[in-house]
């Protein structure tokens, strides 16, 4: 009997219903802030064709994407009453960078520097804006120390990558997701291998985030979006979900551990750097190989629609270039597992963590130029 796609898509469903999470002692935003947010099933996308120039950002062309993306996303009457609806005086607020894609992909100064801008009209303090990846070197590495403002802090939940993630020092012991799910060689009946905890950051640090992931295909994964940046920078033992090319378990973990409380509750708003766009050979960079001006940013406060729309992007930019979709790829030189799963992005919406459904996502289009 053949194993169709479906029968793949429930058992993952399964397998994510079934990991469990503990959260306790956090203080989180307010429950109707969380994921997925103020606006389930709303995505605008901000394009202007001048955001990038010869390889280089331009600040005033995301300037104004920001801020009309913004205004349209909320309906609020301009940009500082935009960031009031999620943000207030007192708010100690973390921002999710990317560093994977270096040197082809990551979060832009441009854009980070704009989502401080409008956390600081909303009255939040420069001491109280945290700008956060998991590991301190690889944040050190892109240079995202030396972007920002006077009086902005940053921080790490560990030093660098390794193999075996189940150090603690940097996380939190009463915030976890556990799911069956072994890196091969460790002992599978502790439940500390099966345990992902989070970050200290989200858990002890910030009472709220902005969330700000690249498009970017991965080839494990299919596509790492918004899901992707906080399930795997908020937590340890993520190696477990992908372990080898065909022992890959991304559907199931990230929308399990985009489900602890602590990161579903705290994440207000997701804004998805897509001036540059990766189709192929994520997550690390090829050296400008599938690397495409895109000219786009996406803001959203639910992860799964924003996903959904950037999974679409692309593929339609694969098909362009000949390739198959993301769900339907072979490995190949630059993507070596078996099976991409974007069906993470299916799972999280089933899960109650944002719209999947393409006639329920309502998308708004603006063209600045």
């Amino acid at each position: 009997m053949s194993f169709r796609r479906r029968d793949f898509v429930s058992t993952l469903l399964t397998a994510a219903a079934a990991a469990q999470v503990a959260s306790r002692g956090a203080r989180a935003a307010s429950k109707p802030l969380g994921i997925p947010g103020l606006f389930p099933g709303r995505v605008v996308s901000a394009r202007h064709t001048g955001s990038v120039v010869d390889g280089k950002f331009q600040a005033e062309p995301i300037r104004a994407m920001m801020r009309k993306g913004m205004t349209e996303l909320t309906g609020a009457p301009d940009w500082i009453a935009a960031w009031r609806m999620f943000f207030e005086p007192g708010d100690v607020v973390g921002i999710k960078v990317n560093p994977v894609g270096q040197p082809d992909v990551v979060s832009s100064p441009e854009v980070l520097h704009e989502i401080i801008a409008g956390l600081r009209q909303a009255g939040v303090k420069a001491k109280d804006i945290v700008v956060y990846d998991r590991y301190r070197r690889q944040f050190l590495h892109v240079g995202f120390d030396k972007w920002l403002p006077e009086g902005v802090r940053w921080s790490w939940a560990a030093e660098d990558y390794q193999e075996n993630q189940l150090g603690m020092d940097g996380y939190d012991e009463n915030h976890y997701m556990e799911m069956a799910l072994a890196y091969p060689g460790e002992d599978a009946r502790d439940p500390h291998v099966r345990r992902s905890y989070a970050a200290q950051f989200i858990t002890q640090q910030v009472n709220k985030l902005v969330n700000l992931p690249v498009l970017k295909h991965h080839q494990s994964a299919g596509v790492t979006l918004a899901l992707k940046n906080l399930s795997h920078g908020l937590v340890n033992n993520v190696s477990r979900s992908h372990s080898s090319s065909t022992l890959n378990a991304c559907g199931a973990f990230i929308p399990a551990v985009v489900s602890v409380p602590v990161i579903r509750d705290k994440t207000v708003l997701h804004i998805l750097d897509g001036t540059l766009g990766m189709w192929h050979g994520g997550p690390g960079g090829r050296h400008g190989k599938y690397v495409w001006a895109h000219h786009t940013i996406y803001f959203a406060t639910d992860p799964v629609a924003v996903d959904k729309t950037g999974w679409q992007v692309i593929d339609a930019q694969r098909a362009a270039k000949g390739m198959a979709s993301v769900a339907l790829s072979k490995p190949d030189a630059d993507s070596g597992f078996l099976n991409c799963q974007p069906e993470h992005i299916e799972i999280a919406g089933a899960l109650g963590l944002g719209v999947f459904d393409d006639q329920k996502i309502v998308r708004k289009q603006l063209d600045l130029g």
